[in-house]
C-alpha cells in the first residue's frame, strides 16, 4: 500500500505570526498615542491650535478649545471635565437670560409707575385749582399716589356725632364735590367711611363698622341723587376704626380719624 506523501512546509515563519505581529504593532501604536496625548507640550499645542484658528477659524479664542483654565493639554483626563463645563456654561447662559428678563420687567414696571404718578399729579393739580376756585381748599385734605387722588373730609363737616345722616350744612360741600367728580373722574371712585376707636352702643349702629359703612353710603346716595355720575363706577365701604391717621388717645386725634375719604382713580391706574 502506497504511503501518503507528507506536505512540504512553506519556508519562513508560520502564517499566524504575521497576524500576531500586526496586532502587536496596532497595540503599540495605540499605547504610544495615549502616552503622547497625556504628555502634550502646552506650547506646541498652542501653536497648533493657533494654526487651526488662522486657517479654519475653529478656535475663536486661540489655544482655548473648552474654556478658561481648561486647555486640552492633559489628554484623556480632560474628558471628565468636558461635561461639567458644558453644563456650567448652559446654566450660566440661563441665569444671564433670567437676569436680563428680570431687569427688563423691572424697567417696564418702573416706566408704568412713573406714567401713573404723572397722571395722578396732573389730576391733583386740576382738582386743587377747582377747590381753590370754589373756596373749599381748607375744607378737605388732598394727597395722591400713582393710583389715585384722595380727598379727605372731616366727619364733623358732614355728620353729627354718632350719626350717619348728612347735615344740611354739608350739602353745598358735596354739591361742589360732585361737580369736580363729574368733570375729572374718568375711572373708579371709592368712598370710604372711617371712625375713631370709641365703641358704639346705639341700637341703630351697634359698632363702628356699621357707622362707618352707613356714612359712606350716605355720601354715595347723595352723589347719585345730585349728579350725573354713573353708579357703576362708584364703590363705598366702611373701614371702621381700623385705619387711623392719628392717635386715638387724644381728642384731636379722634377728631381726625372721624372722616370720609374719596379716592379718584386715574385713567392709568391698575384698579
Amino acid at each position: 500500500m502506497a504511503k501518503k506523501k507528507e506536505e512540504e512546509q512553506a519556508p519562513g515563519s508560520p502564517a499566524w505570526m504575521a497576524t500576531f505581529s500586526d496586532l502587536m504593532n496596532l497595540l503599540l501604536c495605540f499605547f504610544v498615542l495615549l502616552f503622547s496625548m497625556s504628555t502634550v507640550d502646552a506650547q506646541k499645542f498652542e501653536e497648533v491650535a493657533a494654526s487651526f484658528s488662522q486657517t479654519f477659524s475653529v478656535f475663536t479664542a486661540g489655544s482655548l478649545s473648552i474654556g478658561d483654565g481648561l486647555l486640552v493639554s492633559n489628554g484623556v483626563s480632560q474628558l471628565n471635565q468636558l461635561d461639567e463645563y458644558i453644563n456650567s456654561t448652559g446654566k450660566t447662559a440661563e441665569k444671564e437670560g433670567e437676569n436680563i428678563d428680570a431687569t427688563s420687567e423691572q424697567d417696564a414696571f418702573a416706566t408704568v409707575e412713573e406714567a401713573q404718578m404723572e397722571e395722578s399729579e396732573e389730576l391733583a393739580e386740576k382738582i386743587e385749582e377747582a377747590l381753590a376756585e370754589a373756596g373749599m381748599e381748607d375744607m378737605m385734605d388732598m394727597e395722591f399716589t400713582s393710583q389715585y387722588v384722595q380727598l379727605s373730609l372731616n366727619g364733623s363737616l358732614l355728620f353729627e356725632s354718632g350719626e350717619a345722616e348728612l347735615m344740611e350744612s354739608a350739602y353745598p360741600v358735596l354739591d361742589q364735590l360732585g361737580i369736580i367728580l363729574e368733570k375729572y373722574a374718568d375711572s373708579i371712585i371709592e368712598i370710604e367711611g372711617h371712625t375713631d376707636s370709641v365703641p358704639m352702643n346705639s341700637i341703630k349702629y351697634p359698632s363702628n363698622n356699621e357707622l362707618s359703612d352707613a356714612r359712606a353710603l350716605s355720601v354715595f346716595y347723595y352723589l347719585i341723587d345730585h349728579t350725573n355720575l354713573d353708579p357703576a363706577i362708584i364703590k363705598h365701604s366702611g373701614r371702621g376704626e381700623y385705619c387711623p391717621i392719628a392717635d386715638n388717645s387724644t381728642p384731636e386725634g379722634r377728631a381726625l380719624n372721624r372722616r370720609v375719604e374719596i379716592k379718584i382713580y386715574n385713567a392709568l391706574s391698575s384698579y
